[in-house]
């Protein structure tokens, strides 16, 4: 298999990591997330990694800061990309939530882009960044609305596909 980076997306709490994993178990991947270096700004400001309105919003706009100061977020994408080329990992996933910054990723090094959704989840928009997943036009949808063996023959078909 060629080494692919999916740009995967979804509302907290769909399955994103779920999926991830489920698909981890078939083909070696690596899960990274764009909001990762600001996760670590906040646990050394005594956050407990509990994911609220207020954390959401906080990781969001620490996010949205960065972007415009030093395009961190897509920087810290590209290290991560590099490592993963050298691995012996098949699939980069890559969480990010803003259209703009999933296009540089595809833009940068031809990532396809996946969204997860469920209907038992309640979409958040309290936030930027939680509010415009859905402005993007995705080249693959999956829905997690059954259970977790569906989730896992739908993972199971979409490693198929990145086969092909």
């Amino acid at each position: 298999m060629d080494k692919k980076v999916i740009v995967i997306n979804g509302s907290g709490g769909v399955g994103k990591d779920t999926f991830v994993n489920l698909v981890g178990n078939l083909v070696k991947v690596i899960n990274v997330s764009s909001i990762d270096p600001f996760k670590e700004l906040l646990y050394k400001t005594g956050w407990n990694g509990e994911k609220s309105e207020a954390s959401r919003k906080a990781l969001s706009d620490l996010k949205r800061i960065s972007i415009r100061f030093n395009d961190g977020p897509i920087n810290y994408v590209d290290s991560k990309y590099r490592e993963f080329m050298k691995s012996e990992n098949d699939i980069m996933f890559v969480h990010i939530r803003e259209p703009e910054e999933i296009k540089k990723v595809v833009d940068r090094v031809g990532a396809l882009t996946l969204l997860i959704t469920s209907n038992r989840v309640e979409v958040i928009t309290s936030n930027g960044s939680d509010a415009r997943v859905y402005e993007y036009e995705y080249d693959d949808v999956i829905s997690n609305d059954g259970t977790i063996d569906d989730l896992s023959n739908k993972a199971m078909s979409y490693v198929k596909k990145l086969k092909r």
